[in-house]
């Protein structure tokens, strides 16, 4: 009886959130507020919650789209489940979303991840950017729990079109001092008077907005593509390591 209910309800589900027409373009945004907003408690499949299941349509507190849409808006009172700010559209883009993921196919990891963690120390030379466990370069994202965050088909994406997706928390940022000088990094911190980064040496830089020119957030990713570094079989190896990563 429960299997029986429980599959009404994902089909009722199905059928309502088919409804609505989403474009490609509506279902990539529909990601990326997924990734900002809510992989930290549910993962990058959707299935970190105990009894839920985001990407193959188990829900525990509705059974219509209208109803999903409300709790990406509003959340859940007393749970764990925040509201967020976003549209209904934007809800929906979600919704749409995390339905696509259940169908892409490409969530199996197919490389070693044992071979892809010494490529990502020597042949990549990654760690001279990032950071895992507190080994590498703090001037790009630290990757110590970057398993839990990103998909398969997403860490692929990133390591072979760097530019297609730049989470606002990881873009650059430029400063162009009175003077002429140039300098890029991470935007640390920043207030009406003054901002401090780190720069592309790691060093901590802190200036005084009456001394600066211009400040910007490059709109690049300063991560070159690894398309004709590594071979597929390298990506793939990199990808199972970088899918090992869920932190301590």
């Amino acid at each position: 009886m429960m299997l029986g209910r429980l599959s009404i309800v994902l089909g009722l589900a199905s059928t309502l959130l088919a409804q609505h027409t989403y474009t490609p373009e509506d279902i990539e945004e529909g990601g990326r507020l997924f990734r900002t907003n809510c992989v930290g408690c549910h993962g990058p499949e959707g299935n970190l919650v105990d009894g839920v299941d985001l990407g193959h349509g188990k829900f525990r507190h509705a059974t219509t789209e209208e109803g999903l849409i409300d709790i990406v808006l509003t959340g859940i009172p007393g749970t764990a489940m925040p509201p967020n700010g976003v549209t209904s559209f934007q809800a929906g883009a979600i919704i749409a979303y995390l339905r696509s993921i259940a169908t892409d196919g490409r969530s199996v990891v197919r490389g070693d991840a044992v071979r892809g963690a010494s490529i990502f120390v020597n042949k990549g030379a990654c760690n001279q950017c990032h950071r895992v466990n507190g080994d590498g370069s703090r001037v790009g994202p630290d990757l110590s729990e970057i398993g839990r965050l990103r998909r398969v088909t997403e860490l692929e994406r990133s390591i072979l079109e760097p530019d297609a997706e730049v989470l606002p928390q990881n873009r650059f940022y430029r400063v162009t001092t009175n003077s002429g000088e140039t300098i890029t990094g991470r935007l640390l911190n920043e207030d009406t008077f003054s901002l401090q980064m780190m720069d592309s040496s790691e060093h901590l830089r802190s200036f005084r907005r009456s001394n600066l020119r211009e400040t910007s957030f490059l709109e690049h990713s300063p991560m070159p593509s690894f398309r004709d570094k590594l071979s597929p079989g390298e990506v793939d190896d990199v990808v199972a390591y970088l899918v090992s990563l869920k932190g301590f």
